[in-house]
């Protein structure tokens, strides 16, 4: 179901983290509402641009929104032949740390992982997992991209850089759109994809955060049995919606899991 926002005032603005010099994406409320404020936290090849559509939701509801570009992505320093799981976890904490008050962090697929992995060290007032790799073993994404396009599997396994094909994430947009998104993604760290592949399962998240789980049938890139096997093992509630592609925050009908997100944090995060 589609849905649409009646106030689409807040602006993105860009700048640098003050404390980790990664490039920062930042959405603020007209007034401040005392919300919990939301870090974003982008997939593979993504860069902070790509949270653009919930930030300005986020900040029309009343809660600060920020998007982090981690180590060579975006307009952030860095090298991805230097970068690993590891050098993302440090960002993210990093730049939640550097907050005026601890965020709540959502994370897309890679960058879902990657959130797994920060919460566990550090106290996040909630996180939200968005089409995340699994908590298990990423072989069922591998797998999936060897069905769909088997070069692209090949050359991860030889070290190369998945492409971000507009198939693989996105059902619903038209394609001049689909590929125009696709285009401005770039790179990826061939170790942070391979790690995908052998990673543990993180901690349970420090504090006792609460979490909540995305996933969606139609994931080319994840499949939903990993998604609701992560939400399962952190104790998760999880949410599916079915037709929507990978890319939920940018796919054609983003306001759905949008809504869901904003309504979870305002129940579970600024009520408790």
């Amino acid at each position: 179901m589609a849905l649409s926002w009646p106030f689409m005032t807040s602006e993105v603005t860009q700048g640098v983290s003050s404390y980790s010099k990664l490039e920062l994406l930042e959405a603020q409320p007209e007034a401040d509402t005392g919300k919990a404020p939301i870090l974003f936290v982008h997939g593979a090849s993504h860069a902070a641009w790509c949270w653009e559509n919930w930030m300005v939701a986020a900040a029309d509801a009343g809660h600060p929104a920020y998007a982090v570009s981690l180590a060579g992505h975006g307009g952030s320093p860095g090298s991805l032949v230097r970068s690993s799981l590891g050098t993302y976890v440090y960002d993210v904490i990093r730049t939640a740390a550097s907050l005026p008050s601890q965020p709540v962090i959502v994370g897309h697929s890679l960058g879902g992982l990657v959130v797994q992995k920060a919460i566990a060290r550090y106290p996040a007032r909630g996180a939200v997992l968005v089409a995340p790799i699994p908590a298990r073993p990423g072989v069922g994404t591998l797998t999936s991209i060897a069905r769909r396009h088997p070069g692209d599997a090949a050359k991860i396994m030889v070290g190369g850089s998945l492409p971000m094909r507009a198939d693989y994430l996105f059902n619903r947009l038209d394609p001049d759109t689909a590929r125009a998104y696709a285009d401005r993604c770039g790179n990826e760290s061939p170790a942070a994809q391979f790690q995908v592949l052998l990673h543990r399962p993180a901690g349970p998240p420090k504090g006792g955060a609460p979490v909540l789980v995305f996933g969606t049938p139609n994931d080319a890139l994840v499949p939903i049995a990993d998604v609701r096997d992560t939400a399962r093992r952190m104790g998760a509630e999880l949410i599916e919606f079915p037709g929507i592609g990978h890319d939920m925050m940018l796919d054609g009908g983003w306001e759905e899991p949008a809504e869901a997100m904003l309504g979870w944090i305002d129940a579970a995060v600024d009520s408790a």
